[in-house]
């Protein structure tokens, strides 16, 4: 079974490498427990649908030149392994962190923030009842999050801050944005042209 220290040692040992930042992972992704996984998959979904590719193997890249990876970290079972995480994402060649937590006590998302400073983190209250923990920074401490549940354009934000650097993010990036307004525009159309009853038929026929 693995243990936190064999976590530990791992990332401390991927950031002794001294990787060339076309073979890490460009975004991280982390939440405090594996039940947040159901609201944290959005951001997979995002980055899959961008080309991203994820990266399960430090030293074995995938082909695609931007990559993710994902651990389940906790800030209050296992804040060394969240602090490890986070003192080591720029050397493993992270240049965003989005950040999952649920519960009234959501402080993965904030300390993470404040220990990979200045890598920006964009946090996923994972609950309603969630946000406010999440975005309760002081000031000097910034954290960008998103609305309760939003993991998906946590992702298209963390997309956005590479797409500064990276032509390629930026192309994807557009492509998919007209690739969702053809999509209102073909629903309105069929909505106006078939009418409601028609619409309808349509959509439980697809």
């Amino acid at each position: 079974m693995t243990t936190v220290e064999d976590l530990i040692d791992r990332l401390e040992a991927e950031a002794a490498a001294d990787a060339p930042p076309e073979t890490t992972p460009d975004v991280g992704i982390i939440m405090g427990s594996d039940s947040d996984l159901p609201v944290m998959e959005g951001a997979y979904d995002a980055l899959d649908e961008l080309g991203f590719a994820e990266q399960t193997e430090f030293h074995d890249a995938p082909d695609a030149r931007f990559t993710y990876e994902s651990y389940v970290v906790s800030a209050h079972r296992t804040p060394e392994l969240m602090y490890a995480y986070g003192e080591t994402a720029a050397a493993r060649g992270l240049d965003v962190i989005v950040a999952g937590a649920g519960g009234k006590s959501a402080d993965l998302p904030n300390m993470t923030a404040s220990v990979a400073y200045p890598i920006p983190v964009i946090g996923v209250p994972v609950q309603e009842k969630s946000v406010d923990s999440v975005i309760g920074m002081p000031t000097g401490a910034p954290i960008v999050a998103v609305d309760a549940g939003k993991s998906y354009n946590a992702a298209l934000s963390a997309a956005q801050v590479l797409a500064r650097e990276h032509d390629a993010v930026e192309e994807r990036l557009i492509g998919l944005h007209d690739e969702q307004k053809a999509g209102v525009a073909d629903v309105s159309a069929g909505l106006h042209d078939l009418g409601i009853d028609g619409f309808r038929e349509r959509d439980a026929s697809e």
